[in-house]
């Protein structure tokens, strides 16, 4: 039986094509680890196994002690998948590994090469690819670099990426919305500095409708305040975010999984981060900002070019790689 875990929102959302190609074709748990339990709530059934995260001083090391030591999740268990690079990804698959279960490990390969950039998610999805078995990458970069690290002897497969599996059949479309995306931990202490930045771009662009869906985490929404031309809304559910981005004209976030969403629908993206593991869409469809200040000049840039459809190949799939991962597990007897 496989054992599939998910602990957020996004990882739910990569993993839902899969599940819905092996239901009823291949036996399967669902372990929901509870990050994000109100931005995942439409979707929780009876059905899941729901493994409530420990209180602690340090919320990682809550994660990981309290995925640990629990037998009862892997009885009957031949193999465990994990998507991505959470630290309940990371602790669930270590479990896995204790116990000589084979780790099959969605979406695997990405890096920045940089331990703090995203901390802690680059050291978790290294992790997890020196103890996986099977190694599902979207491209043919990410699987490289799990070549480069585990040897030619792995089983490593292209795949594409699921999430873009959500969006067959969706065309874009371009309206004067502008998308903005803020959660990243490693963006928290200049949060105000970038939401300034976003305000004054909203004003000095009165024809543009700048659109932010407030992330519910306390380091972001402390800063609501500095918001000032800005529409603020509630957190979307996931088609509700997914229509934005098909209908805008361009996006300003620091999300990993957007910039694949907007890749998808041939628009460009400003990336708010130091560096990005998605570094196949760099220049065409991803443009990184690292500070604040760097932010108008690129957006300015963006707008005047006057082109918002990029008549580029999306890099990270066709929105196929359930199709294609369902016979990678027939292959390897899943």
């Amino acid at each position: 039986m496989l054992l599939i875990s998910f602990g957020t929102r996004p990882e739910w959302i990569k993993i839902k094509p899969i599940i819905d190609r092996i239901d009823g074709v291949i036996p399967y748990k669902i372990l929901f680890t509870g990050q994000h339990t109100s931005l995942v709530e439409e979707y929780l059934k009876d059905t899941f196994i729901v493994n409530i995260v420990e209180a602690g001083n340090n919320r990682l090391d809550s994660i990981v002690c309290s995925l640990l030591n629990k037998n009862a999740l892997f009885d009957g268990i031949t193999h465990v998948l994990v998507q991505g690079d959470t630290t309940s990804a990371f602790a669930v698959a270590l479990a896995a590994f204790h116990r000589k279960i084979p780790v099959i490990h969605l979406e695997a390969g990405l890096r920045t090469f940089d331990i703090d950039n995203p901390y802690p998610e680059e050291f978790n999805r290294t992790a997890i690819s020196a103890l996986a078995d099977i190694h599902l990458c979207p491209t043919d970069t990410a699987a490289s670099n799990v070549l480069s690290m585990v040897g030619h002897n792995s089983k490593i497969y292209v795949t594409g990426n699921t999430v873009l599996d959500n969006l067959v059949g969706l065309e874009p479309t371009i309206s004067d919305i502008v998308l903005v995306t803020m959660h990243r931990r490693e963006n928290h202490a200049q949060m105000h500095e970038w939401f300034k930045a976003i305000s004054v771009l909203a004003l000095e662009n009165p024809g543009l409708q700048f659109v932010l869906p407030l992330h519910p985490n306390p380091n972001v929404c402390k800063h609501k305040h500095l918001l000032t031309d800005v529409t603020v809304i509630d957190p979307l559910s996931y088609d509700k975010c997914i229509e934005l981005i098909r209908i805008c004209k361009t996006i300003i976030t620091d999300s990993g999984g957007i910039q694949e969403e907007s890749s998808f629908f041939k628009k460009k993206c400003i990336v708010c981060r130091k560096v990005t593991e998605r570094a196949e869409g760099i220049g065409t469809f991803a443009y990184i900002c690292k500070e604040p200040s760097d932010l108008k000049p690129l957006f300015d840039s963006i707008i005047s070019s006057g082109e918002f459809i990029v008549e580029e190949e999306c890099p990270y799939g066709n929105g196929q790689a359930a199709e294609k991962i369902m016979k990678i597990f027939r292959l390897e007897n899943i």
